[in-house]
């Protein structure tokens, strides 16, 4: 007995042990080179409107990351640098086609974009892929992952990829989407995919700053996960049955079948295309040229007939009077003669004292009074 645990032990003077750590497996590096390699080098800190512009035209990544970082920026002096660098980039924008890709969790969204991404890039196109990542409410913060998950698009020269927090926006949709489209416009990207969180209400933001609008299904998921679509079918211009392969091969025919079906009660299209749904499998690649062939054709279409053109100026309307009320909003909640008075008022709302209604009405007055007397 003594003799076995000298062993395990290690006699003495012995360097022998019965133990035996294996070697664990090494990690690949958190850095990637050949993404690396599409930034190039510029000063640190703010540039001059100039340098910015310049380096957005010029297709400088760094310098597009950078203004775009000042765009989606809080502080006052980054916000209106960003507004002059905006209004140079308004006449070189507009050059693209703008395409929104939305889904449940889990139906693929980034195989997808990676899988179409990849076969416009080799077609000599320039995309950007603004992926919005739901952020929390309490922190602001978000995952960012998409770069991870697009791994092939990354490092692909043609493409640049930008995850945005929604900050807590309306379904996840980030505020600034819509001037950053402008900027990779200016920079020469001629497509634009804008990815949104999928959980359901961030789809009527984002089909209102884009051109086409693309929703991937699940075969046989049950309506339970699929809920989103309910109301947002009919938004679509395209339905797309992804993960069309092996098993799960039949049972996307057949909801394709049912989905083609189910567009037929839907009202026509005020742009007089007709939605069309397909199946494919992005993981193997199958079915992405034909969803591509059919956005062309939706673009030529809608251009041809007057659409494409009426839509974009619908939403730019749209996106200043939402522009209006957000910036209403945050006027009222920084008023100070507002923020004197809420702490009462919302006590006595929570004590039943005064209506909801006559709350507001009160807050309002006070804040117009205050905007006069300002005056």
């Amino acid at each position: 007995m003594q003799k076995t645990f000298s062993v395990l032990q290690g006699e003495k003077g012995n360097n022998k042990s019965a133990l035996k750590v294996n070697k664990g497996i090494e990690q690949p590096s958190s850095f990637n080179p050949e993404a690396a390699k599409l930034f190039k080098d510029s000063k640190p800190g703010l540039l001059s409107i100039e340098e910015y512009v310049e380096g957005i035209r010029s297709g400088n990544r760094t310098i597009l990351s950078k203004a775009i970082t000042l765009i989606e920026s809080s502080l006052p002096g980054h916000q209106q640098l960003a507004e002059k660098i905006m209004e140079l980039c308004l006449p070189l924008s507009g050059n693209s086609i703008r395409i929104g890709i939305t889904g449940v969790p889990g139906v693929g969204k980034s195989t997808f974009i990676e899988a179409l991404g990849k076969e416009l890039t080799l077609t000599g196109h320039k995309l950007a892929v603004l992926a919005i990542d739901p952020s929390s409410k309490r922190t602001k913060g978000s995952i960012l992952g998409d770069k991870t998950r697009m791994e092939e698009l990354a490092t692909d020269a043609n493409a640049f990829i930008r995850p945005s927090p929604s900050a807590g926006s309306l379904g996840g949709v980030a505020q600034k989407t819509k001037e950053i489209i402008v900027l990779c416009e200016a920079a020469g990207f001629d497509i634009i995919f804008v990815e949104t969180v999928g959980v359901g209400q961030s789809e009527t933001a984002v089909h209102s700053m884009v051109d086409f609008f693309l929703l991937l299904m699940l075969a046989g998921a049950g309506d339970e996960l699929q809920g989103i679509k309910r109301g947002i079918m009919e938004m679509a211009d395209a339905i797309v049955i992804n993960k069309a392969d092996g098993d799960n091969l039949r049972k996307a025919e057949l909801a394709q079948r049912e989905y083609k079906n189910a567009l037929h009660l839907f009202p026509p299209t005020e742009s007089g295309w007709i939605p069309f749904v397909s199946t494919c499998s992005a993981r193997e690649k199958k079915g992405i040229k034909d969803i591509w062939d059919k956005i062309k054709e939706y673009e030529a279409q809608t251009k041809k007939n007057g659409h494409f053109e009426k839509q974009r100026k619908e939403q730019e309307l749209k996106i200043m009077f939402e522009t209006i009320k957000e910036s209403f909003n945050d006027s009222f909640k920084n008023n100070l003669a507002v923020k004197n008075i809420l702490p009462k008022i919302e006590n006595r709302v929570l004590k039943g004292e005064i209506s909801s209604y006559k709350a507001a009405k009160e807050l309002l007055d006070v804040y117009f009074k205050n905007i006069s007397a300002d005056k």
